[in-house]
């Protein structure tokens, strides 16, 4: 195994019939971030949830741009996975899931992108929101505290506003949220951060020609960029453009974490996508 690719841990796995539903978290979260939908999905798939490098109890690493997060998914795919799979990533996950669906189109039957930031938390991230909330989260987790107190370090984290003015995530997030944003940054590796503050996390990934080469059918979930999405409306339009067999289902006034803050919802779009993938028997569905 080449060195640089660590072992991924399996938060989870399940013994379903059907076919791999392998399921990638966003960055600072884990496998477990899944847990509200991972049920619902039992008795038609075989769900693998992974820690990905740096997150969760997977072994931490060298260097954490999103290209290294593929190559771990790529080498999971052709070393763990006997028949293909459909790729279900949220943010840095549905990054991941476009490019390794893009490098691996024989192992793909489908890609489910939830909100999947792009250059938002890449090239555009100096001075926004984004960057001050995972600067925050840096050094709210740098203090290694009680999940107590990581918590209203969090709650504490001031993001600019319009018009000069400044939001404590507090102000946007409940307790029950940060608590869980606090529980998955104890166990993470800080170095995650630091690409992604810097504007460099996107670093040799292409994402308009990784697209160009995606022949799986995609299902694009779209938080709302006023309430906090990370897709901006731009590039939502850019990647229907590029990709031929595209689903595009909005979610006005959600923010980023759509199978936490609206699970029947993203499910309901599932099943409704299930139904366009390509296995040779019975297509499953996720309800």
């Amino acid at each position: 195994m080449n060195p640089a690719s660590p072992r991924l841990n399996l938060h989870r796995t399940t013994s379903g019939a059907g076919p791999v539903l392998l399921m990638l978290h966003g960055v600072t979260r884990c496998g477990a971030d899944w847990e509200p939908l991972i049920p619902e999905f039992t008795d038609h798939w075989k769900v693998i949830a992974l820690d990905q490098r740096g997150h969760g109890t997977s072994p931490r690493a060298e260097s954490y741009l999103v290209t290294d997060y593929v190559a771990d998914v790529v080498r999971f795919v052709q070393e763990e996975t006997a028949d293909p799979v459909v790729l279900f990533g949220h943010s840095l996950g549905a990054m991941v899931a476009a490019a390794v669906a893009a490098e691996l189109p024989d192992r793909v039957r489908g890609i489910i992108l939830e909100d999947p930031p792009f250059h938002t938390m890449g090239n555009r991230i100096a001075g926004s929101a984004w960057q001050a909330q995972f600067t925050g989260m840096r050094e709210a987790a740098r203090k290694r505290g009680s999940v107590e107190e990581i918590t209203d370090a969090l709650a504490d984290i001031r993001l600019p506003a319009s018009g000069g003015a400044f939001k404590r995530l507090g102000e946007l997030r409940d307790r029950a949220s940060l608590t869980w944003s606090a529980q998955c940054l104890s166990q993470l590796d800080l170095e995650v951060l630091t690409p992604v503050i810097e504007g460099r996390w996107l670093d040799g990934y292409d994402f308009p020609s990784l697209l160009a080469g995606l022949r799986c059918p995609t299902l694009l979930l779209q938080a709302d960029p006023s309430a906090g999405g990370g897709l901006t409306d731009a590039d939502a339009e850019s990647l229907m453009s590029i990709v031929s067999d595209c689903q595009h289902v909005r979610f006005p006034g959600c923010g980023h974490n759509l199978h936490r803050d609206r699970p029947e919802s993203v499910l309901r779009a599932f099943a409704d996508f299930a139904v366009s993938l390509p296995f040779s028997n019975n297509t499953p569905t996720a309800l």
